[in-house]
């Protein structure tokens, strides 16, 4: 290659190497699938793509609903209250509920948590197997429309009727919702400038004076059931702080007489106890920075 202004005559001379295999004339490259009028397109990566976007679409749109309305989680799970439901997340709801009929538990128990998921998860995979019509509306393919339908309703319909057995065991039992109750303190939360309020992050008061006669009496009458061994709350509101909203006379009412789904204790404790435990609860304050 020439170098410098002076050697404009310089004569230059480019190599050239290619290892790519010229095709053979007998294996022509394969046509366009346009070349064919009412064919499919090829699978890859033409339709493939095509099924990438839309499932990236409805993707986002799930991930928006679950971010705008996220689902009701129920409490957490505690072996010290004896009053908790337990209950599986919402996208196991249908399955826990099939579980509840005569057919799928006791005797059949291993039908129904190990025969129908099995013969579902085979069906859909085995599915691209048995059906290989290549017709894609939903409607000229009955059997596998058929099944899909009835799939979906069933899951829907066991979903519901599971979760309306659950809130009314809650409404039996007194029971705020966890998701209603989580949104009353996340309101309350954001009000003060606090954010929202998540369970197991949210700040607790220490307790005053634990050696107190009173917090035995608690123990006693099993006030840690519901509202847990630290007065932390747990089906039953927090108690640690409480002194900053209720004073000496109406936390003494409320242990005498219950409120909201609380027994009323006039007749477990006697009227000194029930003092005791009222003065204690009252002394209960969030520490002052």
């Amino acid at each position: 290659m020439a170098h410098g202004k002076g050697n404009s005559n310089e004569k230059i001379v480019f190599v050239g190497d290619s290892r790519i295999r010229k095709p053979h004339p007998d294996k022509p490259a394969p046509p366009d699938y346009t070349a064919f009028p009412g064919k499919s397109e090829a699978f890859i990566p033409n339709f493939l793509l095509k099924e990438w976007m839309a499932g990236v679409v409805v993707l986002v749109g799930f991930l928006t609903l679950t971010i705008a309305e996220p689902a009701p989680l129920g409490y957490p799970a505690n072996p010290l209250n004896g009053a908790f439901i337990p209950m599986p997340d919402w996208y196991f709801l249908f399955i826990y509920q099939l579980l509840k009929y005569p057919y799928t538990s006791e005797h059949y128990i291993v039908l129904g948590t190990i025969g129908i998921p099995a013969i579902m998860f085979g069906a859909l995979f085995l599915a691209p197997f048995l059906d290989t019509g290549k017709e894609r509306r939903f409607y000229r393919r009955p059997i596998a429309s058929a099944l899909m339908f009835v799939t979906l309703i069933a899951s829907v319909y066991l979903t519901w009727v599971s979760w309306h057995h659950y809130t009314k065991e809650l409404e039996a039992s007194g029971t705020i919702p966890e998701h209603i109750e989580r949104e009353m303190k996340s309101e309350e939360q954001i009000a003060e400038g606090k954010g929202r309020f998540i369970y197991g992050k949210e700040k607790v008061p220490a307790l005053v004076a634990p050696e107190d006669e009173a917090f035995s009496v608690t123990m006693k009458a099993q006030c840690i059931a519901c509202h847990g061994t630290e007065l932390q709350g747990q089906v039953g509101p927090m108690l640690a702080g409480i002194g900053d909203t209720l004073n000496h006379d109406q936390i003494k009412e409320i242990v005498t007489n219950g409120k909201d789904g609380m027994p009323a204790f006039k007749g477990t404790l006697s009227d000194e106890e029930i003092d005791k435990v009222a003065t204690w609860l009252a002394k209960q304050k969030a520490a002052t920075e």
